[in-house]
């Protein structure tokens, strides 16, 4: 008498279990974004970065997917975001040159700090939407580069 589950029946739970394995979706895979932030007017303060995952709430404080605060040296600073699942991903940054939290505008809502995007779209008539700062994040390590505007 057998004890346990016999050659026969133990491949066909190994094929069952390989054919289950095939018909389930693949997970989204998660990759790192690398930014390098340049042209800060001076090393004061630090560079408040945030990663968007929509046109929803697109540059609003508390809406951003990940948020990164970098020192500054030398004009330049660096923000990593990690684990970033695929999809399509925006980036603000602005300098925080008093450590603020949020961005402090002037007259006709003019930034009064440096601001920055992904993809580094012109803000001569106003902040970029979604789709003109947006990226695609897929497995591999996504590296960018965002220049401050004053």
């Amino acid at each position: 008498m057998q004890k346990g589950p016999s050659v026969l029946h133990r491949a066909l739970i190994q094929a069952m279990v390989a054919a289950v394995a095939l018909l389930a979706p693949a997970a989204a895979v998660a990759g790192t974004v690398h930014v390098s932030i340049n042209g800060a007017r001076n090393n004061a303060g630090i560079i408040r970065c945030g990663l968007f995952a929509s046109a929803d709430g697109f540059r609003v404080p508390g809406r951003e997917l990940q948020e990164v605060v970098s020192k500054i040296s030398g004009g330049k600073a660096t923000c990593i975001f990690g684990a970033v699942p695929d999809g399509h991903y925006a980036i603000a940054v602005f300098h925080a040159e008093n450590n603020e939290k949020t961005l402090e505008t002037g007259l006709f809502g003019q930034p009064k700090q440096g601001v920055g995007f992904s993809r580094n779209p012109s803000i001569t008539f106003g902040p970029p939407g979604f789709s003109s700062a947006s990226f695609l994040v897929g497995p591999k390590p996504m590296n960018l580069q965002i220049d401050m505007k004053y």
